[in-house]
């Protein structure tokens, strides 16, 4: 690899006045300036971004983590993310797996947006302790360095289910997301806070993994227990959608023996018939929202906990329960 330690001696200058002219300082001549650049140019010459961070102290860019890319959230999150590190003068990179951790601790990044459940709480705060600024979209953690961009989950989960409620459901059933999961956590404990003050309502857990499958196999359940009208609250629109699925291979038919209600608002969900009753939000918007703050806090600014409002999408996918429905 060509350093400027090559350029300097077929240019016959010091390694100094190469370095001022490839930054452009006005140290040099133009005349010196330009001689040193075609030189460069003609060896072929790559700057050590690494070696120019570490003399800067700055990479200028920011690392996105996420557990994995699948889902149809990600797609308007990293947009809103985009735009703003574009606007103001960052990079930004989307990581996923142990390994890229390191590139916090070794500075090969200014600072990290974390939507990843691989990386503990415990290493978070260790690398906050080390100056390191991070933005948390997935967890609740108090630390000077470290801020918080959360979904309103339990907000969104109390919307869902106060509506079944409403609507006059007696028996809810609620596909869960991950155990490991922050979203699914949080959206869990408001649901059982509206179990809890609801009376004459059956409650039924089902496990689930905010996949296709998971709905899948929760509509499995759902159609082998099924004795009268039932209502579902899956923890996320990608398993409603599975479920969805899976109940269109029988006679059972959505918003009128079953009863459903989703949350993410995805795009899909509009063009889905009936129209999938969810809790709406907008990822770009959470996007926007976690790079503009981390890049507050990168410039020494001080910057308060964020949370991203959520609403009710009241689709026909969940209409008031009958009081029996025949299968003729």
């Amino acid at each position: 690899m060509v350093s400027i330690k090559d350029i300097s001696k077929k240019a016959g200058v010091s390694i100094s006045t190469v370095s001022y002219a490839l930054n452009g300082s006005s140290k040099v001549t133009d005349e010196t300036r330009s001689r040193i650049l075609a030189i460069a140019k003609e060896l072929n010459y790559v700057p050590n971004a690494a070696a120019r961070s570490l003399k800067k102290r700055e990479s200028r860019i920011i690392g996105v983590f996420l557990t994995d890319f699948k889902g149809d959230v990600y797609g308007d999150l990293l947009d809103g993310m985009k735009e703003v590190c574009n606007a103001q003068g960052y990079d930004l990179i989307v990581c996923s797996g142990k390994q890229s951790h390191r590139m916090l601790p070794e500075r090969m990044i200014d600072g990290a947006i974390i939507l990843d459940h691989a990386f503990t709480s415990a290493e978070l705060l260790k690398y906050a302790e080390r100056n390191h600024k991070i933005v948390v979209l997935d967890r609740e953690l108090e630390h000077p360095n470290i801020n918080q961009v959360l979904l309103d989950n339990k907000a969104g989960a109390t919307l869902a289910t106060e509506f079944l409620v409403e609507q006059g459901h007696k028996k809810i059933y609620i596909v869960t997301g991950p155990d490991d999961s922050f979203d699914s956590i949080q959206r869990m404990k408001a649901v059982k806070m509206v179990a809890d003050r609801t009376q004459d309502v059956e409650w039924i857990e089902i496990p689930g993994n905010f996949k296709k499958s998971g709905g899948e196999r929760a509509a499995e359940q759902v159609i082998v227990e099924y004795t009268g009208p039932a209502a579902v609250f899956c923890l996320n629109d990608e398993m409603a959608i599975g479920f969805c699925n899976r109940l269109a291979e029988t006679d059972y038919r959505i918003g009128e023996h079953v009863h459903l209600i989703g949350f993410d608002n995805i795009e899909l969900t509009s063009y889905m018939q009936p129209r999938l009753a969810t809790i709406n939000y907008s990822k770009r918007k959470w996007g926007t929202l976690a790079a503009e703050q981390l890049i507050k806090i990168l410039s020494g600014e001080e910057v308060e906990h964020e949370r991203i409002y959520v609403t009710l999408i009241k689709g026909e996918s969940v209409r008031k329960r009958a009081r029996q429905v025949n299968m003729s």
